[in-house]
């Protein structure tokens, strides 16, 4: 019996996984090590296998590093097993020169047999072409063991290629009575909802994905970092929606110390690290903001603006999941949650808040 996952009550359940599913879901945990380090590549785990024990593992750490086959057949103590062995990798061995080798050609000239494959890469230069290279070198190729899991742990990577834009989160905290923020406020910092533990989870997220965005007055009122200051990561690229240039030098996000792309009507020199895009502001600004995102090569956007901003993504049916903080704070009054409609597919207790996780059907 195995640990399958967590089902609507957080409660952890088990199922009978065959001998491939086992080894490929170690390949998942794996690659899972490298959330957040190895944007533009994909996430990759990868196990090697001979009489049924493990004698090598690795994943992608970093791009421009080796890639998780590299790591894994290179952690093997006694090299001369391998071409007895079965070589199990999360996503599709590469089978192009980028900035390592194809992986595929490794695996075929360390003599390696059996290759298991949780599902195809969907980047033009790879698909289904390192398959084809190890099924023509006479190797045992065996494709599809827990795609969708190994699709899930790659939701960032073939959104950006399959879909041609990021992927894209939502994430805000809401008082019991269903408001994000008060209408007024008295300091320039933000007003806290949710607890000191759900605040350092969402700087971890930060760390996860490649940019966050957020609107024009939650930078006039809140003037934040958004940096991972309570995580150990790298910051994600700001994104900054700014119509008539209203945030000024003084702000955060003017501070050089990430890079920064403000999307605006006004036309505006690079300065340090901040980048002004011109988009035109209308019912398709958040379908231009993603096209701009997309060629910046951001495959992944954490959404923490205000209300307007959320709304007007979710009007767009332009998220893929959203991350609710539901707290114990009662406002009375203020400015409302967004309205969205979702599949929940987990809550979970965070002290005193709720964590809501919806997808987008």
């Amino acid at each position: 019996m195995n640990l399958c996952g967590k089902n609507q009550n957080n409660k952890p359940y088990f199922c009978t996984m065959t001998t491939h599913e086992k080894y490929m879901q170690r390949c998942i945990e794996l690659a899972q090590n490298g959330l957040g380090t190895t944007y533009p590549n994909p996430l990759v785990g990868s196990v090697i296998v001979y009489n049924d024990k493990i004698i090598g593992e690795g994943w992608h750490q970093k791009a421009g590093e080796p890639h998780a086959e590299v790591n894994a057949i290179n952690s093997v103590k006694n090299p001369d097993l391998l071409s007895k062995s079965t070589i199990y990798v999360s996503l599709e061995p590469c089978s192009h020169f980028g900035k390592t080798p194809p992986c595929s050609d490794l695996i075929i000239a360390k003599n390696i047999p059996n290759i298991v494959i949780g599902t195809i890469d969907p980047f033009a230069q790879v698909s289904g072409n390192g398959i084809q290279r190890l099924k023509d070198a006479g190797r045992d190729v065996t494709v599809g063991i827990l795609a969708e899991k190994c699709h899930e742990l790659n939701k960032r990577f073939f959104t950006f290629h399959t879909q041609k834009r990021p992927y894209v989160i939502l994430k805000w905290a809401e008082s019991q009575d269903g408001f994000i923020a008060p209408k007024e406020k008295q300091k320039l910092e933000p007003i806290w909802l949710s607890n000191t533990y759900s605040r350092q989870l969402v700087h971890k997220w930060r760390s996860e994905e490649q940019a966050i965005l957020v609107g024009t007055q939650t930078v006039l009122d809140d003037n934040p970092r958004l940096d991972v200051r309570d995580w150990k990561g790298q910051n994600p690229v700001r994104l900054v929606i700014d119509r008539k240039g209203k945030t000024n030098l003084n702000c955060r996000i003017y501070d050089g110390k990430s890079k920064t792309i403000v999307f605006t009507e006004e036309k505006k020199p690079a300065i340090d690290q901040c980048i002004f895009e011109n988009v035109i502001f209308g019912n398709r600004l958040v379908f231009e903001i993603m096209e701009i995102a997309y060629n910046h090569e951001i495959q992944s956007i954490i959404i923490e603006g205000g209300r307007q901003t959320l709304q007007s993504f979710i009007d767009a049916n332009l998220w893929d999941e959203a991350r609710i903080f539901k707290t114990k704070v009662t406002l009375s009054d203020g400015i409302k949650s967004p309205e969205i409609k979702g599949k929940t597919q987990s809550i979970t207790a965070i002290l005193d808040d709720e964590l809501l996780m919806v997808k987008n059907l």
